[in-house]
C-alpha cells in the first residue's frame, strides 16, 4: 500500500515557477514508476511527466518538455515536479501517481496507475 500527498501548488503569474512535491508512505516507493498528471476543468486527466524507479530516466508530455523537470529522492520517498516558464494553460489540479509498470509507454497512461494523491491546485494568471 502506498499513500501519496502532494504539496506546493498555488497561484503564480505567467512566466513564473513552482515546485510540486509528492511524499509517499510505505516501504516500496522505489518499486514504482512515479508520474505527474493534471486535470483542468471539463477536461480529462492528462499525462505530464514520469520517472523510472531509480530516477535515471524521465519522460515528458510535449506540452511541458523543456519547461518542467521531474525528479525523485528514494531515500526521502518523494517525487518532485519543477515547473518553470509557466503558462495560463498549465492551470489545473496536479496529481502524482505510483505505477507498478516497466516502461514509459505504460507510465504515460493514467489507467495503469495503482495509487493517486489528492491533488494540488496550480493556477497561472496571465
Amino acid at each position: 500500500q502506498v499513500q501519496l500527498v502532494e504539496s506546493g501548488g498555488g497561484l503564480v503569474q505567467a512566466g513564473g515557477s513552482l515546485r510540486l512535491s509528492c511524499a509517499a508512505s510505505g516501504r516500496s516507493f522505489s518499486g514504482y514508476f512515479m508520474g505527474w498528471f493534471r486535470q483542468a476543468p471539463g477536461k480529462e486527466r492528462e499525462f505530464v511527466a514520469a520517472i523510472s524507479k531509480s530516477g535515471g530516466s524521465t519522460n515528458y508530455a510535449d506540452s511541458v518538455k523543456g519547461r518542467f523537470t521531474i525528479s525523485r529522492d528514494n531515500a526521502k520517498n518523494t517525487v518532485y515536479l519543477q515547473m518553470n516558464s509557466l503558462k495560463p494553460e498549465d492551470t489545473a489540479i496536479y496529481y502524482c501517481g505510483a505505477a507498478a509498470v516497466w516502461n514509459f509507454i505504460m507510465a504515460s497512461m493514467k489507467d495503469n496507475y495503482d495509487y493517486w494523491g489528492q491533488g494540488t491546485q496550480v493556477t497561472v494568471s496571465s
